[in-house]
């Protein structure tokens, strides 16, 4: 089963991996613009997301997995990986698993440790979505308003929505399997892993999910990370900040090319 992804552009691969209940689309402006910097990008559905498969396996070494095939399909080596939140996790275990293909690792507001399951509303209120009765995005809007105040964060959830033929709605995503196996997102990085190229950790400044306490726990698997904190962003620091994000990353990606 191969992974759908939409490539652009030419030169050295650079793989990006959206987070949970994304999907590749999230990053085609940045990645548009990475591409015209000279890179190759490959903007990639993990599995039960976008365009690519359904599974009702789900975790970090089947996704791992998952990218090693995908590499191997396209000829991949001397990859930079970009993965934010679930896809920094995915990322940080293939680098560690497959070192030999990776040239730097950019990990986007998520750490090595362990994350309790926190996504119960936002499961919730997709699970409310009854597409025998919802004919618009803004019906879908308005009983996920029950469960997620956030705006922002409503619009994000509600790209996975699809036509699948006039008047009748659909989820991209395999929720099923996802809400089965959505304690594995929250999953640490295994206790030994190491990568030892040059690593890079976004924060945005207005997220939890990248403490100060965590950089010991980060170089323990990173020996050669940084860590670059974006302004005026949360955890979707790449949507929030995207100017300050793009240069962090270029400048990184570049510096010794």
């Amino acid at each position: 089963m191969k992974l759908h992804s939409k490539i652009i552009g030419e030169g050295q691969p650079f793989v990006i991996l959206h987070g949970f209940l994304g999907m590749s689309d999230n990053w085609k402006t940045l990645g548009a613009k990475f591409s015209k910097a000279g890179f190759q990008l490959h903007l990639v559905d993990q599995r039960n997301h976008g365009r690519s498969f359904h599974d009702n396996e789900f975790d970090y070494e089947v996704l791992a997995e998952d990218l090693k095939q995908y590499c191997e399909e396209h000829q991949l080596a001397d990859v930079i990986l970009l993965g934010h939140s679930m896809g920094g996790k995915t990322a940080m275990l293939f680098a560690t698993l497959y070192p030999e293909l990776v040239s730097k690792l950019l990990v986007a507001d998520i750490s090595p440790r362990f994350y309790p399951i926190h996504h119960d509303a936002i499961l919730n209120g997709l699970s409310a979505l009854d597409f025998s009765e919802l004919k618009s995005r803004g019906e879908a809007d308005k009983v996920l308003s029950h469960y997620v105040s956030e705006y922002g964060t409503r619009l994000f959830l509600l790209k996975n929505l699809y036509w699948i033929e006039k008047g009748q709605l659909a989820l991209r995503i395999n929720l099923e399997a996802l809400k089965e196996n959505v304690s594995e997102v929250g999953e640490a990085l295994p206790i030994h892993s190491k990568f030892e190229k040059p690593t890079l950790f976004l924060r945005g400044d207005k997220s939890e999910y990248v403490m100060p306490n965590d950089e010991v726990l980060i170089k323990q698997h990173f020996p050669l990370a940084e860590i670059e904190i974006i302004s005026n962003a949360g955890h979707w620091l790449h949507a929030e900040n995207p100017v300050d994000f793009y240069e962090a990353v270029i400048n990184f990606i570049t510096f010794n090319r």
